[in-house]
C-alpha cells in the first residue's frame, strides 16, 4: 500500500483554453516588448519575469490569464532576432508621413510581436492579424488605433507570407 496521497489527473486543456492562452501570451509579449525598450532590459531577463509574476498570477487588482509558455518566448527571442527585418516591413507598411520612429511605443511592441510571428511564426496571417488588431483594441479602447493596426499588419503579412493570400 502507498502512502503517496492520490492526486486527480490533469485534464487536457480544450481547444478554447488553448487558444486563451496564447491570446494572452500575444497581449504579454507586447507588453514585455515596451517593457523592454523602456527599461533596456534583456529578452532572456524579461521573459522570467513575465512568467513568474504574470502567467497565471494573483494580485488585489485582479488575476492574469495563464499563457502559453513557448509561444510567448519564441514571439519575444523571433521579435529581438528579426528586429530590423520587422521594423523595415512596418516602414513600408506606413504611410510616408509616419516613420516607425513617430509610432507610439505601445504600437511598435505590437508590430514587432506581430511581426515576429508573421516570419517565424506557426498561425495562419489571418489568424495573427486578427489577434493583434484584439490587443490594440485592448491598450487602446477608442478603437481608431485598431483600425490602424489591421492594415499595417495585412501590409506586413502581405509581404511577409504572400502565398497565404
Amino acid at each position: 500500500m502507498s502512502d503517496e496521497i492520490p492526486t486527480p489527473a490533469t485534464a487536457p486543456l480544450s481547444g478554447n483554453q488553448k487558444r486563451k492562452m496564447r491570446s494572452a501570451s500575444r497581449l504579454y509579449a507586447v507588453q514585455a516588448l515596451y517593457q523592454m525598450e523602456l527599461a533596456g532590459q534583456s529578452v532572456e531577463r524579461v521573459i522570467v519575469e513575465f512568467e513568474d509574476h504574470r502567467f497565471g498570477a494573483s494580485y488585489e487588482e485582479g488575476d492574469y490569464q495563464e499563457g502559453d509558455v513557448e509561444l510567448f518566448r519564441r514571439t519575444l527571442r523571433d521579435a529581438v532576432n528579426w528586429q530590423a527585418k520587422i521594423d523595415q516591413m512596418t516602414d513600408r507598411a506606413l504611410v510616408a508621413k509616419w516613420p516607425l520612429g513617430r509610432i507610439d511605443t505601445t504600437l511598435r511592441a505590437l508590430f514587432r510581436a506581430a511581426g515576429a510571428e508573421l516570419i517565424e511564426g506557426e498561425a495562419p496571417p489571418k489568424v495573427v492579424i486578427v489577434e493583434y488588431v484584439d490587443v490594440a483594441k485592448a491598450f487602446f479602447a477608442e478603437g481608431k488605433e485598431a483600425k490602424f493596426v489591421n492594415a499595417v499588419l495585412d501590409h506586413m503579412a502581405r509581404e511577409a507570407r504572400p502565398e497565404a493570400f
